[in-house]
């Protein structure tokens, strides 16, 4: 692992060659969801954002301010790396989204995966998340939720990936997305972007990831079968197939 320090902080990543993609994980996970795509052929570079994985946590309260944050975790790497097309899971492509709207950073793409324009969360996996953290654990990894059909070791992965991260950060990065909403400014979206989402994706439901790709002007929707919201865990080849057309017909 190598890490970019700003901010007062240092930004852990790990770097495959010299890289166009930044993977950007969702909340409660850490680089290693990214496992299967970093290093597989195309030159990448996955991050942990502020408190996940080996990056230091910033002291800010959920919502815009650690969406801030976050983007300025995903700028620090990309200028130091020159990654140009940021691919962002769930929270992660809510940070993507901002990054590409707030951020002064040349980008020449964006893959927005399990993720939408809001990201409401449920009330009551809220109040698990702050109350009962291993249950709400458990809830997230019911079917058709995170995972379709998985490799047991894969949700064990997941599982153990949110108790590192831990409650807290956890808690902060749902409550993040929660107050997350891009559907006025979608249209400023200037890059070619791919919105991926999982056949079986109950976390994020399909009307999300078409009203992206309704709104961003240049923008491409592509379901993968048989996965729900970590497709590029469950179903790796036809993700990265999906992305490599995407980034070589850009």
């Amino acid at each position: 692992m190598e890490t970019v320090t700003h901010d007062e902080r240092e930004t852990a990543y790990r770097r495959v060659g010299d890289p166009e993609v930044l993977y950007v994980h969702g909340s409660g996970a850490s680089h290693n969801v990214w496992a299967n795509q970093y290093g597989r052929g195309r030159a990448s570079v996955a991050l942990d954002l502020s408190g996940h994985g080996r990056s230091e946590d910033v002291d800010t309260p959920s919502g815009m301010e650690t969406m801030d944050a976050y983007a300025d975790d995903v700028v620090a790497v990309a200028e130091r790396t020159g990654a140009d097309v940021l691919c962002g899971n769930s929270l992660g492509g809510a940070v993507a989204q901002h990054v590409a709207l707030e951020r002064d950073l040349d980008l020449s793409g964006l893959v927005l995966v399990g993720t939408g324009p809001t990201l409401a969360v449920d009330e009551g996996l809220d109040s698990l998340l702050a109350s009962e953290f291993e249950k709400a654990i458990d809830v997230l990894h019911r079917p058709d939720l995170l995972f379709h059909d998985p490799d047991p070791e894969d949700v064990e992965r997941s599982k153990e990936a949110m108790r590192e991260c831990g409650q807290a950060v956890t808690l902060r990065d749902f409550r993040s997305c929660d107050t997350f909403d891009s559907r006025d400014r979608l249209g400023e979206v200037d890059v070619p972007t791919l919105v991926v989402h999982g056949e079986h994706d109950g976390m994020t439901p399909p009307e999300l990831h078409a009203e992206l790709a309704d709104g961003i002007p240049d923008a491409t929707l592509v379901e993968i079968a048989d996965a729900a919201h970590l497709p590029f865990v469950e179903r790796p080849t036809a993700f990265d197939d999906a992305v490599d057309a995407f980034l070589d017909g850009r």
